[in-house]
Order: C-alpha cells, then sequence, then structure tokens
C-alpha cells in the first residue's frame, strides 16, 4: 500500500523543509520493520520547489494471519484461502494508519526541533493514496475529508477495465489538497479517517483506542458534521466505547462553547452529591459466583466448556492461581473473536503457557479433557436440544471426569420480572429450553448421582422471594474428592 505527501516551496522556505517535519531526510531511502511487514521512506523528488515523500508498506500477510491467531497460542484455525490473498497488502487500511503512527510519530504531534515554526505553521500540501477502500463510496469521502479544509478528488476505480459493464469497485483514487492545514493536522486526519474508511482495523480494538481517537481528533474531530459516523466505525461499533468517546466529545465542544476548560464542565457535579447507582450487570454477577466457586475448590487447571467470546477466560488469567486456562468452544468465530480479547500475539511467553483455545463440541467425548481440577458450563446447556444433554452429561461427568464442575443456567421462574420479554418467550433466540428451579435440581440430582458427585445449588443475582434468582449455578464435587479431605 502507497501513500505520498507533496508540498511547493520558495527560496525563502523551500519544499524541502518537509524532511525536517518528517524527520525522515530525503537523500536517503529508509526502512521500518513493523508487526505486519516493512514500512519505507522514500522522496521522488526533492527539491525547493517541490517535494515528495513517499511511504510504501509492504504488508507480509502469512505474518498478519499468524499474529491474527495468536501464533500457535491457541488461536482459532481457519483455513480460509482469503487470510492470504485479500487487499491488505495494496489498498489503504488501518495497516498503513498505524505505520503513518510509528514512522511519523513526531510529525503527527507536531513536534520539529530543527524548524518549529514551521510545524506550527500551514503548508501548501497534496497528499495521493492510489487504492483506498471507501464503504460508502466518493460521497462518503467527500463529507469526511471537505469539513476539514480538503479540497477532494475522489475517484471510483472500477472494477475492470476490459469490463466496464461491471461497473466500480469499492475503491477510489483519493487526491487531497490544502494550504491550510499543517502536517501535523494532515496526517491526524489520515491516521483516523483511512480505518473509517475502510470501516475495519487489524487488531482488537481496546479500550485504550478512545484515548487514541481523542488525542488524533482534537481540534477537529468534536465540530465534525459525521462525528458519530467517525467514532462508532473507528471504535469498531463497539458501544460502550462509542458512548463514552462520545460523551468525551460532547464535554469538549461544550467547553468550547463555553470558553471554558473540559474539567470545570466534567465537576459540574460535586463530589459529595448523591447518585443513583447502576445495578450490577448479570453477566458480571455470574462470572463473580463462577470464580468464587473455583476458587473455594482450590482448581488450578480451569475449563470453560462453550467458552463463547473469553469473557470468563479473560477473568480467570487474571487470577495467578489458575495455572491452566482452556477454553473450547464449536464457533470458530467465536474463538476468533476470544483470541483478540485476549490478545493472544501480544502475551508474554509465562502468560501465554496459561492458556489455550481449543474447537470442539461437547457432545462427543475429547481426551484433551481429562484430567483438569475443574469445569465450567455457563449459559451452555439451555443452547442444546434436549435429546442431547445425555451426550454433553456422559462427555463431562462420564469421560472427562473433573473434581468439579460449575454450570450455570437461567431461572425461567424469573422471566416474568423481566418487563421487556413477552410473555412465554425465552431469553435467548438459540435458547432451546428454560429451565425452573426445580427441573433444574432435578436434572442436576440425577446427574450427580449418575456418576459419583454431590451438588450443591446457589442463586446468582437476587433472588426474589416468590421466582427465585435470574440464574441458578449448580456446584459439583466428586465424591472422592470430598473422601479424601475427610481422611
Amino acid at each position: 500500500m502507497f501513500l505520498t505527501i507533496s508540498t511547493t516551496g520558495t527560496p525563502e522556505r523551500p519544499a524541502t523543509d518537509l524532511g525536517f517535519l518528517l524527520h525522515k531526510h530525503p537523500d536517503r531511502a529508509q526502512a521500518f520493520s513493523t508487526s505486519y511487514g516493512r514500512a519505507h521512506v522514500l522522496y521522488p523528488e526533492a527539491d525547493p520547489q517541490r517535494c515528495t515523500a513517499a511511504l510504501l508498506l509492504e504488508v507480509d500477510p502469512v505474518a498478519l494471519v499468524r499474529r491474527g491467531r495468536g501464533k500457535n497460542r491457541g488461536g482459532a484455525p481457519d483455513a480460509a484461502l482469503a487470510q492470504y490473498v485479500n487487499d491488505r497488502p495494496y489498498a489503504a487500511s488501518s495497516l498503513l494508519a498505524v505505520a503513518l503512527s510509528a514512522v511519523f510519530s513526531s510529525a503527527l504531534r507536531g513536534v520539529c526541533a530543527a524548524r518549529p515554526e514551521r510545524a506550527a505553521e500551514p503548508l501548501p500540501l497534496r497528499v495521493e493514496v492510489p487504492a483506498l477502500p471507501a464503504r460508502g463510496g466518493p460521497g462518503l469521502v467527500r463529507r469526511l475529508f471537505e469539513p476539514l479544509g480538503w479540497t477532494v478528488t475522489a475517484e471510483p476505480v472500477p472494477l475492470d477495465t476490459e469490463f466496464p459493464e461491471w461497473g466500480d469497485s469499492r475503491y477510489v483514487r483519493l487526491v487531497l489538497d490544502s494550504a491550510e492545514l499543517t502536517l501535523s493536522a494532515a496526517l491526524r486526519h489520515l491516521y483516523v479517517l483511512l480505518p473509517v474508511l475502510d470501516d475495519a482495523k487489524h487488531y482488537w480494538v481496546a479500550p485504550d483506542e478512545v484515548d487514541k481517537l481523542l488525542r488524533a481528533g482534537e481540534g477537529w474531530l468534536p465540530g465534525h458534521p459525521e462525528q458519530k459516523l467517525i467514532t462508532s466505525r473507528y471504535l469498531s461499533r463497539r458501544w460502550s466505547l462509542t458512548r463514552q468517546a462520545n460523551e468525551r466529545l460532547e464535554l469538549v465542544r461544550l467547553a468550547e462553547t463555553d470558553d471554558s476548560e473540559v474539567e470545570e464542565i466534567d465537576n459540574a457535579v460535586g463530589e459529595d452529591t448523591e447518585t443513583e447507582e447502576r445495578p450490577t450487570p448479570l453477566a458480571v454477577l455470574r462470572r463473580e459466583a463462577i470464580l468464587t466457586a473455583l476458587t473455594e475448590s482450590g482448581a488450578a487447571r480451569v475449563l470453560d466448556l462453550g467458552c463463547g467470546q473469553g469473557q470468563l477466560v479473560q477473568e480467570l488469567l487474571r487470577d495467578v492461581r489458575f495455572t491452566e486456562v482452556v477454553g473450547m468452544d464449536v464457533s470458530v468465530r467465536a474463538l476468533a473473536i476470544a483470541a483478540r480479547r485476549l490478545k493472544l500475539d501480544r502475551l508474554g511467553e509465562r502468560q501465554a503457557a496459561r492458556v489455550r483455545l481449543l474447537q470442539g463440541s461437547l457432545a462427543y467425548t475429547d481426551d484433551r479433557l481429562k484430567g483438569y481440577d475443574a469445569a465450567v458450563l455457563s449459559e451452555v446447556v439451555e443452547h442444546l436440544d434436549l435429546p442431547r444433554l445425555p451426550a454433553l452429561e456422559y462427555a463431562v461427568f462420564g469421560h472427562a471426569r473433573p473434581r468439579t464442575v460449575v454450570m450455570t443456567t437461567p431461572n425461567v421462574e424469573y422471566n416474568v420480572r423481566w418487563e421487556s420479554l413477552p410473555a412465554g418467550h425465552v431469553r435467548h433466540g438459540d435458547h432451546r429450553f428454560e429451565w425452573t428451579r426445580a427441573e433444574f435440581r432435578a436434572w442436576a440430582g440425577a446427574v450427580a448421582e449418575r456418576h459419583g458427585y454431590d451438588v450443591e445449588f446457589r442463586p446468582v443475582g437476587p433472588d426474589d422471594p416468590e421466582v427465585g434468582p435470574p440464574t441458578q449455578l449448580a456446584l459439583f464435587v466428586a465424591r472422592t474428592v470430598k473422601e479424601a479431605k475427610a481422611a
């Protein structure tokens, strides 16, 4: 992928000052290693009248796939050819935005010790990107860049010049011209808007992405007419991060309108003012109950069966008492999301040795699950058809036989307390059934008796005197373990 930045100059203010501003000498071609390939900076032209700096990013598709799935540290396997044959090496995306930040970090911040006065003044700039993914078309490209002072040329790239009837691709050739912007502002626009137009990021979007967005968007994002779209796409539509970013941007806008500091606006409510506390989400209460049960059992090696997107695995890894954590799920997509959540590609060697992600089904016996201290089935059984439960029962309690099993499932009696849930409906469209407390206790008790476990039941969430808790937990302990402790 390729991008050029050009400027013009005069004898008094030569265009070659661009080399000082970018901290890259025009007489040399320089190369920089990145996590996904190699970045090159070179100058196709450099004289006092006109200077052009080019950033060429060579993407290694194999490295991109390996880092994406955790370098064999448990990332979900996916043999799709599209992992290796795609537009990532050719089209500007979040990969190029990250390279801009890494290679031109000082210029991005507006720092230039050699030419500080040039760093602070507008330059005649021209930016060219030969292939830019534009989900939204040339119209969206203009709506994003024109309010920032750019003159925009966004030419659609045809799917095939030999077959014009096929129409245009989703790519455009982008040319931006402006004489009103500093180099720092121009780079910050590109850093944010390239991944926004691609509408994708090649890495897991963590909470610190909000700070990155606000730093790069300082001075232009709070008042941008497409602020909400930019924020949502930049943060990969993670609603909690998007809401946080929009709230902070609104504070900035209000402060600018009121000619005051953000801190003054944000401190409108005093520390001693009573505010209503939000209830803890049920998912959090459920994980807390599971962690309590596992800690009481003394388990060190834990299976999370039906781990989904890895939320519980993440919590278990934060506690050093759990020396080995294995997450298993039948969904390859869920495992891929879990791998990104856990940042498997960035874990140190010691931490990486503690975690694995496996693809597998609880409808079949699996020797990989044998020998563990504990297994968790959190909100799993209700996703199986009732005739499949005996297979799960034997796979977990008969074949794998962990010393402790922690199982949670919805309590259908509590559903009448959910005002938004229509009568007679289950909580999730994929739930095959939901048990009453009596039904769950009868099933769990029979399982425990057949396989030599004792079982204890605990409420999760507020225990309503009429309908019980929203979630019910069963804690199975193998009788051999209890007998050994008694002895």
